[in-house]
């Protein structure tokens, strides 16, 4: 029987004890507090940073909105990051990302104080990351990990198949799962002879941003764990990397889209936040 593993329900138990910590520190008069820095009216950009915002203060995070004009030039906007980075009562910060063209993207994330990036993208946080010393994790994968130990199954000694090598999912959770003690394959566009490798898998990270890339006719071990990481959209409607209900019945555990690792993201936000407020206040 195929169990679903609720990202909801996760990121609920999770956003719990990050508001009893949270809560805690301002009662030592410590404010944790996220600064998002949104340029230019995006619009799916905008319900993302609103949906961080609202979920901070919902668990007793300062959250503060920096909202500036689409035509700002990377000079200017490195100024407003300088004025974060040097403020003590902030914490985290995060640039929404896309930026408008115009703006050299590197520049400003390599520009936030790695002890305040919660998005975990500064080059020192990647490198921390790489020899098992990171602080600051990405949001997504450190989702994907909880969600792979919720299940109860060992990670150690399991064949784990990332379908993906993105920085900001496929290379991250590959480097998290080879920590984590199992053998780990990352899959991409030119790595042959996929249908063996997810047939020997025993975790599957599906990370490749394509409607039901996994379409059911796959042969999988009835043991495995699938993660679907995918946020694609097919006749109007959000659909995952994977065909869910073609694999029901056929693997152990299984995450849903919507209602799986998005809701994970975001309170990892909030724990990374927490975190970089520890770091900071000690």
């Amino acid at each position: 029987m195929t169990k679903i593993i609720s990202g909801k329900e996760l990121a609920k138990n999770l956003r719990a004890r990050i508001k009893i910590e949270a809560t805690t520190l301002r009662e030592k008069n410590i404010e944790p507090t996220l600064a998002v820095v949104l340029v230019g009216d995006n619009k799916a950009s905008r319900s993302y940073v609103n949906s961080k915002h609202k979920a901070c203060i919902e668990n007793n995070i300062n959250s503060i909105k920096i909202e500036l004009e689409e035509n700002i030039s990377t000079d200017e906007l490195l100024v407003e990051i300088e004025k974060l980075n040097n403020d003590n009562k902030i914490h985290g910060i995060l640039v929404q990302l896309p930026l408008p063209k115009s703006i050299d993207e590197e520049k400003i994330l390599n520009a936030v104080s790695p002890k305040k990036d919660v998005d975990g993208f500064h080059p020192i946080n990647v490198g921390k990351l790489v020899i098992g010393e990171a602080k600051l994790i990405p949001c997504t994968p450190l989702g994907i990990l909880e969600m792979i130990k919720s299940t109860g199954e060992k990670i150690e000694g399991k064949l784990a198949l990332v379908i993906g090598r993105s920085n900001i999912v496929g290379k991250p959770i590959s480097t998290l799962l080879l920590q984590n003690n199992a053998t780990v394959i990352t899959a991409h566009s030119k790595t042959k002879n996929l249908d063996k490798l997810i047939e020997q898998a025993d975790i599957i990270v599906s990370c490749v941003g394509y409607a039901h890339f996994l379409s059911g006719k796959e042969r999988v071990k009835d043991t495995c764990t699938i993660i679907d990481v995918g946020n694609n959209y097919k006749e109007g409607k959000l659909v995952g990397d994977v065909d869910t209900e073609k694999f029901i019945g056929r693997v152990s555990f299984i995450s849903p889209v919507p209602g799986g690792v998005g809701p994970l993201t975001i309170t990892m936000l909030m724990r990374n936040t927490l975190t970089a407020t520890y770091e900071l206040t000690k």
